[in-house]
């Protein structure tokens, strides 16, 4: 399929306006998108201006107060609906996030899939909202807690996951009665106007108002602050750089609203000397490679035993020899291009701290020219031996270099390197991030002394599997300078939803708590 007919089948003109709020409005300055594909220009997205902020967010607010009204499993039918209709989209949406982010075509339909998996989970979800009872102190006194519905719910997403972030939040939003105001990165637009576009249809047809799913397109500097500052925005969800993650939690946190973070990952997986090389290999080369390295949860540093390092290194040159680099609509692509300039030049500039550091470049890291890699952002992926205190490697750069670290004594049996465990979940922790992490072993007593409370501080902790690919019935997110915050799945939903505690006396007299007497 061509790039117009993609564009078209999803409602995305020459000139879109960026803002929703049940109506299509945005007169601000242009921002024009071109494909990382071959540099060639998809459309133009006119921002919103601070006027039309105001308004989306107070159509937003309008929309929650009836909204609200509606019982949870009835948003949930709306939303089995809107994953539905994503169902239906999946292979156009898909090939729209491939041509704007640059991720190969298995992954962009991977990531609808996302959304549609969501959708399922929140429709469940809806008529689980569960609350507690608790016996009273007091006679012919019950107790009981309650969650209702929050508000406006602001989505700041970032490029690299266009649309499913989004779905994370706002389909756990729906069911819980709250709205959404979403705003996507500046740098991908038009999936989010196609999203919105999606969601907008499903909402009429229920008829109920489409500003449920609000969207304000703009930069960070902009309507990002505008957001951050909002009162009439108890809650902020925020994707992005550790950087970024800072400032909201300053802003948010100064007005005292909640926020969810969603930041850096410099996520790491030990080898031991017990793994399944066979097993560990296509873990390895797809959490790295993977969205050429540009995922939150992409493998970013291996900590092997030296016992079987060089081993491990020569099988991961010759698998990074065979991923093929090209245009991710292609059929048999494994990696496509950057998402921009700055994110070739940080790659770059990451390998020359590397060799300044004292490291050295193993495989790869070459930018790639010619008719095959037009546009100048296809890259070949590096591998690059390293020291964890590094300042390169404790600064996640977010680009597809692999960093190589080494534990234990290279004269070490396997039985022997369980005992030497400590030190490589000492290096493992020692980096401001911790998001996900994972182990290669087939030891019972390594496996779980990394999952225990001494082993990985990351909020994703996975045995015999990569550090990417999470599902969404579990509780996304990190500790640390990730930021702390849970998405998707297992009890994210309170996060979205105001806990109320009740107690309610049915008798004919008033005894106070703790036998207090007050006559």
């Amino acid at each position: 399929m061509k790039t117009e007919q993609i564009l078209c089948s999803l409602g995305i003109d020459d000139h879109n306006r960026g803002g929703f709020a049940g109506e299509w409005i945005g007169s601000g300055p242009e921002i024009e998108i071109f494909t990382p594909i071959d540099g060639s220009r998809l459309a133009t997205v006119s921002q919103v201006s601070e006027k039309e902020y105001d308004k989306i967010v107070d159509r937003a607010h309008a929309a929650f107060i009836e909204w609200r009204k509606i019982p949870a499993p009835k948003r949930g039918e709306v939303v089995r609906q809107l994953g539905n209709s994503l169902r239906e989209a999946k292979a156009d949406l898909g090939a729209l996030v491939t041509l704007e982010m640059g991720k190969i075509r298995a992954e962009g339909e991977g990531e609808v899939q996302e959304m549609i998996d969501i959708c399922d989970f929140a429709t469940g979800l809806s008529r689980q909202l569960y609350g507690l009872t608790m016996p009273s102190e007091r006679p012919d006194h019950h107790m009981k807690e309650q969650w209702h519905p929050l508000g406006v719910v602001g989505v700041i997403s970032a490029f690299n996951f266009p649309v499913a972030v989004w779905s994370w939040n706002a389909a756990l939003a729906a069911i819980c009665g709250d709205t959404t105001v979403w705003k996507p990165s500046e740098r991908t637009p038009l999936t989010a106007l196609a999203v919105t576009k999606i969601a907008s249809e499903v909402c009429r047809k229920n008829e109920v108002d489409p500003a449920i799913f609000s969207l304000a397109i703009g930069h960070g500097s902009t309507i990002g602050e505008l957001m951050l500052h909002d009162r009439r925005i108890p809650l902020v969800s925020a994707t992005g750089s550790c950087r970024m993650g800072k400032r909201v939690g300053e802003v948010v946190g100064g007005r005292l609203g909640k926020s969810i973070l969603e930041l850096g990952g410099n996520n790491a997986i030990i080898v031991t000397p017990n793994a399944n090389l066979d097993l560990a290999l296509p873990g390895i080369v797809f959490g790295s490679v993977g969205t050429a390295g540009q995922r939150c949860t992409s493998t970013r540093r291996i900590i092997v035993h030296r016992s079987i390092r060089d081993e491990l290194v020569r099988r991961l040159i010759t698998a990074y020899a065979g991923v093929r680099i090209g245009n991710p609509l292609e059929e048999g692509t494994l990696m496509g291009p950057l998402l921009d300039e700055t994110s070739v030049n940080a790659f770059v500039t990451a390998q020359q701290k590397v060799a300044s550091e004292g490291g050295e470049i193993l495989y790869g890291g070459e930018v790639l020219e010619g008719e095959e890699f037009p546009g100048g952002r296809y890259v070949r992926p590096c591998i690059a031996s390293a020291a964890n205190h590094f300042q390169i490697v404790q600064d996640e750069t977010f680009a597809p270099i692999l960093y190589i670290i080494e534990y234990g004594n290279a004269d070490s049996s396997p039985s022997k390197a369980v005992d030497e465990m400590g030190e490589a979940l000492q290096i493992h922790n020692d980096v401001p991030q911790g998001l996900s992490s994972s182990i290669f072993t087939d030891n019972i007593r390594e496996a779980e002394y990394f999952l225990s409370n001494r082993g990985s501080d990351c909020g994703l902790a996975n045995v015999n599997i990569g550090t990417s690919g999470a599902e969404i019935g579990g509780a996304f997110g990190g500790e640390k300078e990730t930021g702390g915050g849970r998405e998707s799945g297992s009890d994210a939903w309170k996060t979205y939803m105001r806990r109320q505690t009740n107690t309610v006396n049915w008798s004919t007299d008033l005894p106070l708590a703790q036998g207090i007497s007050f006559e």
